[in-house]
């Protein structure tokens, strides 16, 4: 069951990633009115780097082969997060656009470049 599971995902990584892209889009731009609020100091920056982390993850597995090309998947991935804060402060009157909220977005994407990175070498490694 689990190898089937494997390959289905394998089949279908960047319908994923297309996915997990277009529902951070939609979190970053829809109102949060009436959710409720954790009491932890900066937990929205925590979201943000959760949020980038598995959107790096999914882009970076689907382009698991081409190693050369994740550097631009990087790349690309802050600058998507760069384009949603800007959008957040001019199309929304009810999200602002912060910095240190692209700090957490880049943070995650960065992090989930590192470990893609090492857990494709320690795989490829034990080919």
């Amino acid at each position: 069951m689990l190898k089937h599971i494997k390959q289905l995902l394998e089949r279908n990584a960047l319908i994923v990633a297309i996915f997990i892209t277009l529902l951070v889009t939609l979190l970053s731009l829809i109102s949060l009115k009436g959710v409720a609020k954790i009491n932890v100091s900066n937990s929205d920056k925590y979201g943000h780097f959760i949020a980038y982390f598995t959107l790096g993850v999914s882009w970076l597995y689907a382009f698991r082969s081409r190693f050369k090309r994740w550097l631009h998947i990087v790349a690309l991935l802050i600058i998507f997060g760069m384009v949603l804060e800007v959008l957040q402060g001019t199309l929304t009157t009810y999200r602002t656009a912060d910095w240190h909220d692209e700090v957490a977005n880049a943070s995650g994407v960065i992090l989930a470049y590192l470990v893609s990175y090492l857990w494709f070498i320690k795989r490829e490694n034990l080919k």
